[in-house]
């Protein structure tokens, strides 16, 4: 219980206008510091929900894919330069992003990363660092702005970001390919 209230306060942290104002002021911080930490948050959170609504989680993610699915839906949304910029000019977007990434994607990943099997977690891992790559490359090589908000060198920061975490990921899968326990 002592987790979902870090949680909390976490996600009010961020919510105070000078935090979510410092974070969203750069786009690099937007992305890989704001929008990650209010994952964090809802992850925090997560155990109370399961406690409070276990009977809802046993029917609704018996296995984990359809959380891991509404995990990777909107976290993959939310990297969309067009949701990034929605967010900026709209407190309506402002006020979804906050509660989607924390309750829609914190939560879910919490109760189904533990369900699924070593090959749906290298799955989504292989996934998402395409994904970062890709998008990481497209945030690099773009020769016009793709955010309204955010000048072309901020753009071009965040795309060294993301192709900088997925080359991490790709790391983080190699070790745990080589270190996983042998099946028997």
């Amino acid at each position: 219980m002592k987790q979902s209230l870090y949680g909390l306060a976490l996600f009010v942290l961020l919510a105070l206008p000078p935090v979510a104002g410092l974070m969203e002021s750069l786009m690099i911080a937007h992305m890989h510091m704001q929008m990650p930490l209010l994952v964090l948050s809802g992850f925090l959170m997560a155990k109370y929900g399961e406690i409070r609504f276990s009977r809802f989680w046993e029917t609704w993610n018996v296995n984990g894919i359809p959380g891991i699915l509404m995990f990777a839906i909107v976290a993959a949304y939310w990297m969309l330069p067009r949701a990034m910029d929605e967010a900026l000019a709209s407190s309506g977007m402002e006020a979804f992003k906050f509660l989607s990434l924390s309750l829609l994607c914190g939560v879910p990943l919490r109760n189904s990363w533990p369900k699924i099997d070593f090959a749906a977690k290298g799955t989504v891992v292989v996934v998402f660092a395409l994904l970062f790559a890709a998008l990481g490359l497209l945030y690099v090589i773009a020769p016009v702005q793709l955010c309204n908000n955010y000048v072309l060198l901020e753009q071009i920061a965040l795309g060294w970001g993301f192709l900088t975490t997925a080359f991490f990921m790709v790391v983080f899968i190699i070790y745990h390919w080589f270190t996983r326990p042998a099946s028997g």
